[in-house]
């Protein structure tokens, strides 16, 4: 972009740093978005997994899966052979066990809830000074709210913090729908650095994982619609 020098946090991801014309720019918060099964949390937790093989403390923020459960199922997924040294130096922390249990103890009670949300999430980045962080996910946490402008003034607040602990993050979002013609924003996005949207496409017996970068703040993307698959080495976007 016109010589301009950009600070990027590359994901080491197989071809969506391409997507991404080097990396996301550090400091930006972007969602990871889409339907059931398309891999939105196996694919965030794979680009803190590489952030921390290089050395980068990172966070993951567990809000719908127990830590074990959760690495159970990227051991099932993947072949990432160190990933229990990782965790056990704490360059890869993930926590948000006890936040879930309190969200769903205490149900809809608005900004009181959000607050103590937030100020849990701080703790965990705090913990190793994670500069890398997935929060997985925001689904639940609109759950808190009844009113669509509270959660969205909300959802401010939280990436004012995110950036003010000095963080690249990945919030995942669960959509409704897999179906790019069936495509529609919630007001969380708006507010966002970055969105990436993951679909299943096609017939019910060819069914296809494509994706594609809507929006980064910051730095000219990749428009194309980009078709990856999720195979025991990782993800993989075929960027050509």
């Amino acid at each position: 972009m016109g010589g301009e020098q950009l600070n990027r946090v590359k994901t080491n991801i197989d071809g969506l740093d391409d997507m991404l014309y080097g990396g996301i720019p550090e400091g930006n918060q972007i969602i990871v978005a889409g339907g059931p099964g398309t891999g939105k949390s196996l694919m965030s937790f794979e680009f803190l997994y590489r952030k921390a093989k290089e050395g980068v403390n990172s966070a993951f923020i567990a809000l719908e899966e127990k830590p074990d459960m959760l690495i159970r199922n990227v051991k099932s997924a993947f072949d990432f052979e160190d990933l229990d040294k990782l965790i056990k130096s704490e360059k890869l922390i993930i926590g948000g066990e006890s936040t879930a249990t309190r969200l769903a103890a205490e149900g809809n009670s608005g900004s009181y809830s959000f607050g103590t949300v937030v100020s849990d999430m701080e703790s965990i980045i705090k913990s190793n000074n994670a500069k890398c962080v997935v929060i997985d996910s925001l689904s639940l946490l609109k759950l808190i709210f009844e009113d669509n402008t509270e959660y969205r003034r909300s959802i401010v607040s939280l990436l004012a913090d995110l950036r003010r602990m000095g963080v690249t993050s990945i919030v995942t979002v669960e959509m409704e729908q897999s179906d790019r013609d069936s495509l529609k924003f919630g007001t969380e996005f708006f507010v966002f650095d970055g969105i990436i949207i993951f679909y299943e496409m096609g017939e019910e017996n060819k069914r296809m994982l494509t994706s594609e970068i809507v929006k980064m703040r910051g730095t000219d993307h990749s428009w194309a619609l980009v078709p990856y698959e999720i195979s025991r080495e990782g993800f993989k976007f075929y960027t050509v």
